[in-house]
């Protein structure tokens, strides 16, 4: 089982930055597959940004050359966060943690909201 706790949503004006973290713990490695989800209100549920067991990243279109992924560890909670610049109206969304350990876990998700 691998928990997901996430923090760091919030309101910010157009322009301003936000960081969001995730503590994953559980039976859960660094070299998991681990990534940020975000769905906005009447919309789908996107992939936002990934990084694999390689520490390779990869990012959706719309929030390349803004959006940073990262990782690190300590002990036995691996720690996922997300680096959000130049937020724009359209990123205001529910951002979840999301981590792939033999099966699919979700963290509670956390408010963002960019006002313009």
């Amino acid at each position: 089982q691998v928990q997901l706790v996430e923090s760091g949503g919030g309101l910010v004006q157009a322009g301003g930055s936000l960081r969001l973290s995730c503590a994953a713990s559980g039976t859960i490695f660094p070299s998991n597959a681990m990534g940020w989800y975000r769905q906005a209100p009447g919309k789908q549920r996107e992939l936002v940004a990934s990084i694999m067991s390689g520490g390779s990243t990869r990012y959706v279109d719309s929030v390349k050359g803004r959006f940073t992924i990262s990782r690190d560890s300590a002990k036995s909670t691996v720690y996922l966060q997300l680096q959000m610049n130049n937020l724009k109206p359209e990123d205001t969304a529910v951002y979840y943690c999301h981590a792939l350990v033999v099966s699919h876990s979700w963290g509670q998700g956390t408010q963002v909201t960019v006002s313009s």
